[in-house]
């Protein structure tokens, strides 16, 4: 993995948070009939599993073999192999749990912290040059007839894309049981990683961190609707009225969910990347779930020859 330089790009890195999964999901629902019956069949396997009442320390440590796709227009999308690496590291943080800013999950909250006893290794780095100067939800990044590369082995590797995206986008995923010619996670070259072009304030890999949530089957915390009739599938995330932006001052109250209020410190929330901490345990339950069905091709692999670096 030849390491690459480039100066800091000139566009400006979105105000707010913008995630595109639930676009790109919608979508993916018109087109393949199945993934509607696959989800479904999830959710019941994880209700099952809820039912069970296991202890998540007793889960084995999964680690996620991870490939990186590099699409850039320009040399300062070409990020180098470091901010590469700094990614890697904070989704591995986040996702044990071994975070330093998880101190500061309000008190009511400090117990439900809970490590995914995942982590992620970085096994191939791919860079392909495009014409494309933005792509968006449509998945053009996944082939090469959109402009990117297509995806590597999606059953037992997670793949993530860079790439510069439109209208304000910082990533989006693909949820569990969807096509695996499109499979995987894309983020934006602004909000990648921790250092290079990674630009506060998504500079701590928390997109990342939020986009793999989705690839895992989480949901956000507000459940997607405009009030407080929606949910994610979670009990013990508080149900809100919508995402919370920035850097809230705790409590947020909506939802009369009162005293404690809206959880966005959590992942899955729309704050800025240094406003968000933590995972609760129904969210590892979930994910977990995922991890040993859907996506138990990343748990047991299949001895393969070593990859030859692209």
């Amino acid at each position: 993995m030849a390491k690459k330089t480039g100066a800091k790009p000139t566009k400006k890195v979105p105000l707010r948070r913008a995630c595109g999964a639930m676009a790109a999901h919608m979508m993916l629902l018109e087109k393949y009939p199945a993934f509607r019956m696959n989800l479904m069949k999830l959710e019941g396997a994880t209700t099952k599993r809820r039912e069970a009442r296991f202890n998540l320390t007793d889960e084995a440590i999964v680690v996620i073999d991870t490939v990186v796709h590099v699409v850039y227009s320009n040399a300062s999308e070409n990020i180098s192999d470091a901010q590469i690496a700094s990614q890697i590291e904070a989704l591995t943080k986040d996702y044990r749990a071994t975070n330093p800013d998880r101190s500061k999950v309000p008190t009511p909250w400090g117990g439900l912290v809970t490590d995914t006893r995942m982590s992620f290794k970085l096994v191939d780095v791919t860079r392909t040059a495009t014409k494309v100067s933005g792509f968006t939800t449509d998945d053009a990044v996944k082939s090469a007839a959109g402009g990117g590369i297509a995806p590597v082995d999606t059953k037992t590797h997670l793949n993530l894309w860079v790439c510069p995206l439109t209208a304000g986008l910082l990533g989006y995923a693909q949820f569990p049981g969807g096509p695996p010619a499109t499979d995987g996670v894309v983020i934006n070259t602004e909000a990648f990683g921790t250092s290079g072009t990674a630009t506060a304030p998504f500079n701590l890999g928390r997109t990342a961190t939020h986009e793999v949530g989705h690839y895992f089957n989480l949901r956000h915390i507000w459940g997607d609707t405009p009030d407080c009739s929606g949910g994610d599938g979670v009990a013990d995330t508080p149900n809100c009225e919508g995402p919370n932006y920035g850097a809230p001052v705790w409590p947020s109250i909506s939802c009369n969910n009162g005293p404690n209020g809206d959880m966005f410190v959590n992942y899955m929330d729309y704050v800025d990347d240094a406003a968000m901490f933590m995972f609760t345990a129904q969210q590892v339950l979930r994910m977990r779930s995922a991890l040993e069905t859907v996506r138990s091709g990343l748990i047991a692999k299949p001895t393969a020859k070593a990859r030859k670096k692209r």
